[in-house]
């Protein structure tokens, strides 16, 4: 394809993973040829001015200088409307307008050249924002998580919906069919493996070339070269969510590092969320030394797939991190999940967005505190994300019923108890919830009556 002189293509990025899925996506081919590409950034952090923006993090040189200059430009979002907030604001259905005749100005777009779009996060600010500003582009959807392969989480306009021509993900689990956008009829396509493999490979090699820290120390897991027997575990700051309480999520962290301790790992290293407490990594600290074991905290933020590359860990623990998926997909690294079992059982609202990628860790990866060599049970996990992407959201999703259906009835009480809540299969009509009078009138209000699928939606 050759490229098309007056079409513009910006690509927005909140974080230096999505930039390299978008690098990754241009480098194999998932993206159509422009007269000149812009990669937009935002700092969605709830205090933007205290975090590095994307475009001055270690490495996103390297992403934009890649593959011969893969950005033409790189524009800042939180510049453009400042002093706004990217993820709170947007404008009134009025003024959409005005702010495209704006931003065509602003950033050269002229007044009726093509502008295509390729988001990621359609469904909240910043994305939805320039979906809406810029009526007539087309949009493509890009995903760097597992809640991907889970329904949209909100229902979107259909004058955005509408407009999503495809699913652009990385293949972290193989066989398994994105449900997000669906209703629309977007296409999940995969970013191409390689391609995806070789852009954080680069990353890697040019973070492990850049030296040590600026005082001189290494403090990014000790040995770059790796270590025998060292575990890297990763922290999700959960408590920051409302899923659980702090105490509870330092407990979660405690059980990874017993965990791996009891597995034979004597060198640890624990990459903390960016806005988690310092006083959890030294209750880590002291609870390793009691063990016999060294826990290093990892302390410059810095993407999982660099620190696989530098330290090459024998395993990594977590609880349902999407690097869980890339360490085992793509690096061949053994992985182990601890917690799911609470996490699926507090997950509030039901149809809260976490609720798939728990799942898939849950149903895909060994427990780390059950004997080593433990296989997870075998699950048919395209069908076990059906029915529970039908749970989450049937009004967007009725399409889902009847795959719902048939693998509720052929599961057993217990797996079904593990994954989906009785009173919500109850007013849904679905099997395994409360019995029900046989009556069909009985039977079509419990499945039909719009109050009553209200009702399932706001159920915990």
């Amino acid at each position: 394809m050759t490229a098309r002189p007056g079409t513009t293509q910006l690509l927005y990025a909140s974080s230096l993973y999505g930039a390299a899925t978008l690098a990754a996506a241009l480098d194999g081919g998932c993206l159509p040829p422009a007269g000149r590409r812009v990669l937009l950034v935002s700092t969605n952090a709830a205090v933007p001015e205290t975090t590095p923006p994307l475009d001055r993090m270690p490495g996103f040189a390297r992403l934009r200088e890649g593959g011969g200059g893969r950005f033409d430009e790189v524009l800042s979002w939180n510049g453009t409307i400042a002093p706004l907030h990217p993820a709170g604001w947007s404008p009134r259905g009025d003024e959409l307008p005005l702010w495209e005749r704006y931003l065509r100005l602003l950033w050269g777009l002229g007044d009726t050249g093509r502008v295509e779009l390729v988001l990621e996060s359609l469904q909240v600010a910043p994305a939805l924002t320039l979906a809406r500003i810029f009526q007539d582009a087309p949009l493509t959807v890009y995903a760097d998580g597992l809640m991907t392969y889970g329904p949209t989480r909100n229902r979107i306009d259909p004058l955005v919906g509408e407009r999503v021509r495809r699913v652009l993900h990385p293949d972290l689990v193989p066989g398994l069919r994105p449900l997000l956008l669906g209703e629309f009829g977007a296409v999940p396509e995969t970013v191409p493996v390689d391609a995806f493999t070789k852009v954080l490979d680069d990353l890697a090699a040019h973070d492990t070339a850049s030296g040590p820290d600026r005082d001189g120390g290494d403090r990014d897991g000790g040995k770059r070269d790796g270590g025998e027997g060292g575990a890297l575990l990763l922290g999700q700051y959960l408590s920051a969510l409302d899923i659980l309480t702090a105490d509870e999520e330092e407990e979660l962290h405690l059980r990874m590092v017993r965990g791996a301790v009891a597995r034979g790992h004597r060198r640890l290293v624990f990459k903390p969320h960016p806005v988690a407490p310092p006083s959890w990594s030294r209750r880590l600290e002291r609870e390793a030394a009691a063990l016999g074991a060294e826990l290093t905290l990892l302390e410059r933020p810095v993407l999982a797939e660099v620190v696989f590359r530098r330290m090459r860990p024998e395993l990594v623990a977590g609880c349902f991190s999407t690097a869980l998926f890339t360490a085992d997909r793509f690096h061949g690294i053994p992985v182990a999940r601890v917690g799911t079992d609470l996490l699926l059982r507090r997950l509030a609202p039901y149809q809260n967005s976490n609720r798939i990628p728990v799942t898939l860790a849950d149903a895909l990866l060994p427990d780390l505190e059950a004997p080593a060599g433990t296989a997870p049970a075998d699950v048919d996990v395209p069908g076990l994300v059906r029915a529970v992407g039908f749970a989450m959201q049937p009004d967007l999703r009725p399409d889902l019923r009847e795959a719902a259906e048939q693998y509720l009835e052929r599961s057993t009480p217990d797996h079904v108890a593990r994954y989906f809540k009785r009173r919500r299969l109850t007013v849904l009509g679905l099997p395994g919830g409360l019995p029900v009078p046989r009556g069909q009138a009985v039977r079509r209000v419990a499945r039909r009556v719009p109050a009553l699928r209200r009702a399932a939606a706001r159920l915990r």
